[in-house]
């Protein structure tokens, strides 16, 4: 039996949930499909000067790679604001109006003014060589059978191109998708399944959400007392939650010396370093 407390658990959980409309800066619709692509292209990423001036250090890395990146697409899902050829559209609003409607729904208090803020992506899988991002809710909670769950932020935001191979399928790029914070208020393993279920059933409620394999990304941020945090990636099944987060521990238990670490849950209920080239 794990004594949670004595240990100094720290637990958080992000969900990152696709929404049932149409791209978020595009009418293009956001339908994932397996139709051969009619459209390549390839792309370098130049790092440039941000609003304070400065060149963000990791896209600057990367350029001095002069890695060449490869698109396809089908014009069915995609269009020239997908391959950064054409300005963003104005913003999806039955997205918008769905992230509030979820936001609500989670007890958050609504953000005066949405700004959509910009963050650097420098693996490829947005050809503009960013996200684009915007808060919406902020200072939520959900009841819990042992006690709230706060709820740190809900945002809008637009989903990445599909890794396929060595190459970025293009239908996923710029599918609306909510993005959901909490605090590290998880007490054990079970309470982290059990929140995790009563946000995924809010998400359900709004009847706005798209559904199955895929759709939906939660990890579980975890750490212990002495220890550094470690984000567990790839859950699909809550079932798996509790016995991930008490193999994660006790493998956090075994080091003499850990590292902030971003891993990924296996079906065997171990976690394995995780590669953003997966």
């Amino acid at each position: 039996m794990i004594d949670y407390k004595k240990l100094g658990f720290k637990c958080g959980l992000e969900f990152h949930q696709q929404l049932e409309t149409h791209k978020l800066f595009c009418n293009c619709p956001s339908i994932v499909h397996d139709d051969n692509p009619s459209i390549n292209f390839k792309r370098k990423l130049r790092a440039v000067a941000g609003e304070t001036g400065e060149v963000d250090l990791a896209a600057a890395f990367e350029q001095n790679k002069d890695k060449v990146f490869t698109y396809e697409s089908c014009p069915t899902s995609s269009c020239m604001v997908e391959f950064d050829e054409e300005p963003p559209h104005e913003v999806n609003s039955e997205a918008l109006d769905i992230v509030l409607e979820v936001a609500l729904l989670l007890n958050c208090k609504i953000v005066d003014q949405i700004h959509f803020m910009r963050k650097t992506v420098v693996d490829g899988s947005n050809v503009s060589g960013f996200q684009r991002t915007a808060m919406v809710g902020i200072d939520g909670f959900v009841e819990t059978s042992k006690g709230k769950v706060k709820i740190s932020s809900v945002c809008l935001e637009e989903e990445a191109a599909k890794k396929v191979e060595d190459h970025y399928r293009l239908d996923r790029l710029g599918v609306a998708l909510v993005e959901i914070a909490t605090d590290p208020d998880i007490k054990d393993a079970d309470h982290a399944k059990e929140a995790a279920s009563i946000i995924g059933m809010i998400l359900r409620s709004t009847g706005k959400v798209k559904r199955g394999i895929g759709t939906i990304r939660q990890d579980v941020n975890v750490s212990i007392k002495g220890k550094e945090r470690v984000e567990v990636k790839g859950f699909q099944d809550l079932r798996s939650i509790p016995v991930v987060i008490d193999n994660e521990i006790m493998r956090q238990q075994s080091l003499s010396k850990s590292v902030p670490e971003v891993r990924k849950a296996e079906p065997d209920g171990s976690t394995t370093f995780f590669s953003f080239n997966r």
